[in-house]
């Protein structure tokens, strides 16, 4: 049985809730960044939230993707994760900053 819209929108608003609860906790937890710290364009709760998203996508494709769909959608995902580890570091050194963090 399908979701209907109420249900998309209650998912929806979780999401966004969880989005705001990362970046709370990851901001009160950065040490301050260098004068020079780029910005980067989403926050942290941004890019966990689309990595998640991806995740599920990659995971569901494994049953009905055919192999060169598969493969693409994997290697998006491998690319994105590998953006989150850089993203991460960055962060953590104040190398970068995120938007909204001080």
């Amino acid at each position: 049985m399908a979701a209907g819209p109420d249900a998309k929108d209650e998912f929806d608003g979780l999401r966004d809730e969880l989005v705001q609860a990362i970046d709370c906790w990851v901001t009160s937890r950065l040490p301050p960044s260098h004068g020079a710290a780029r910005v980067h364009t989403e926050t942290m709760g941004a890019v966990i939230d689309r990595l998640a998203q991806l995740t599920a996508h990659a995971y569901a494709a494994l049953t009905h993707a055919p192999g060169p769909e598969l493969t693409r959608i994997w290697e998006r995902l491998a690319e994105l994760a590998v953006g989150y580890e850089d993203l991460a570091s960055e962060v953590c050194t104040g190398r970068r900053r995120l938007p909204g963090a001080h």
